[in-house]
């Protein structure tokens, strides 16, 4: 029998992320650089033009392989990096090697695979009242899962950048008819059906690797992102992206309460808002959720997929000896973390159950703990295993890999546990909204 604990370090983790704060329930305001003036266009200190001017100066070599080289693009960059030219130069040169690693000039010719067509939860659909175009994100039909055992991760991020040039060609198209500059993208997350399965660690590597590259590669083009019908799962999920983005970008993050139709029509005229999100818009046929424009995805049919699992690095390995049993403690402080796993055997099948103590500072028998998730044997062999579980109590939730019921054979397990912690601020903001609509006095 053996015990394995992680939860001095899951305390500490605990502690310090759970503390973190993120200001949500703000618009996007100035992105003061040097001085007071914003660094856009037209409200430039006299140190940022000069600093503007040099910038031009320093990237000269690399000006005609650059999308545009107006200020616009380039102030992008100064920014981005606080007006700072060395870091500035850096970040562009970067952007410069992955264009040519995406072959981005010629992108908008490339076409995904019909899976990646047919169910990536997505769509651009309309324009807000500044004249920036809109991309919506279903959460509910996104099968990351599902799409990763049928496409590459490559595809996957190329089918995102791809969608970040069509915006930014609608960007450039806008800013001819309107006849002033368009640059920046609202974005609307539909988090309605959020669930554990959303938080599998692969899909969820996908996102953070996304984000990475949106920060690198297309800094200051996201004017807001606007969560709608955000559940309780949501700052955990939040909690996971945060560390992936700027501070400037957590700052667009903008949650809306039940009222979350009426905000957007503040943002958003009824035209140009499908019928689903409180406009008038609809589909030609009368479909108020503008699915010709608006994919929805759903789970992704086993008959595209190209393996049955991908491959993933575990954090520990142990041999669960014949007829014994391995534990594995996770403390939990509060509610609303969520205990992740993935794990895989090799010698046969191992049972499997999350129980919770009923004692602190002793080891338990099964029997005598609170069974959270029913132990049962996987065939962990053939098929890499994974799960979640939502905490709803503080406690220490163990982790039983179990072994009893083989007398012949031990079983060599690799395995990786994680507490997920929610973001404190959102999980503050999700409150308020939901006490706010619950008063009598709203």
């Amino acid at each position: 029998m053996g015990v394995a604990t992680s939860s001095a370090e899951n305390r500490r983790a605990c502690r310090e992320t759970h503390s973190g704060a993120c200001t949500q329930d703000q618009g996007a305001g100035p992105h003061t650089a040097v001085g007071s003036m914003s660094g856009q266009v037209g409200d430039l200190s006299p140190s940022q033009e000069r600093a503007l001017a040099q910038f031009r100066e320093n990237v000269q070599d690399i000006l005609a392989v650059l999308p545009s080289t107006d200020d616009y693009f380039l102030l992008r960059w100064l920014r981005a990096r606080s007006f700072d030219l060395k870091k500035s130069e850096d970040m562009l040169r970067k952007h410069v090697k992955f264009r040519k690693q995406q072959d981005l000039d010629n992108i908008l010719a490339w076409q995904p695979s019909e899976v990646v067509r047919l169910y990536e939860a997505s769509g651009f659909c309309g324009h807000d009242r500044e004249g920036s175009p809109v991309w919506y994100h279903i959460i509910r039909g996104l099968d990351l899962k599902g799409l990763l055992l049928s496409v590459s991760k490559q595809e996957m991020l190329r089918f995102n950048f791809w969608s970040l040039e069509l915006l930014l060609r609608d960007c450039e198209q806008q800013s001819q008819e309107l006849g002033k500059k368009v640059e920046k993208i609202s974005t609307v997350f539909d988090f309605e059906g959020l669930s554990l399965r959303h938080l599998w660690k692969p899909g969820v590597e996908l996102v953070q690797e996304f984000f990475l590259a949106l920060e690198a590669n297309y800094p200051e083009i996201l004017k807001n992102l606007i969560v709608v019908k955000a559940p309780k799962l949501f700052p955990v999920a939040f909690n996971l992206i945060k560390p992936y983005i700027t501070e400037e970008t957590r700052k667009k993050v903008v949650i809306l309460g039940g009222n979350w139709k009426q905000e957007l029509l503040k943002l958003i005229s009824p035209d140009q808002l499908p019928m689903e999100f409180g406009g008038t818009m609809t589909d030609p046929d009368g479909n108020p959720k503008c699915l010709t424009k608006i994919n929805y995805g759903g789970y992704v049919p086993q008959q595209y997929y190209l393996r049955n699992h991908v491959r993933v690095q575990y954090d520990h390995q142990a041999t669960v000896g014949r007829g014994s049993s391995l534990q594995v403690d996770n403390e939990i402080l509060f509610p609303g973390c969520v205990l992740r796993w993935q794990f895989a055997s090799d010698g046969g099948d191992i049972g499997f159950g999350v129980f919770l103590k009923t004692k602190m500072g002793e080891r338990q028998r099964a029997g005598e703990m609170t069974e959270v998730l029913a132990s049962q044997r996987y065939n962990a062999h053939m098929v890499l295993e994974d799960g979640s579980l939502s905490c709803t109590e503080a406690g220490v939730y163990v982790l039983r890999f179990d072994n009893t019921y083989s007398l012949i054979h031990a079983k060599k397990i690799s395995y990786t546990v994680e507490v997920l912690l929610p973001d404190k601020a959102s999980e503050e903001k999700i409150q308020g909204l939901e006490d706010s609509r619950q008063s009598p006095l709203h």
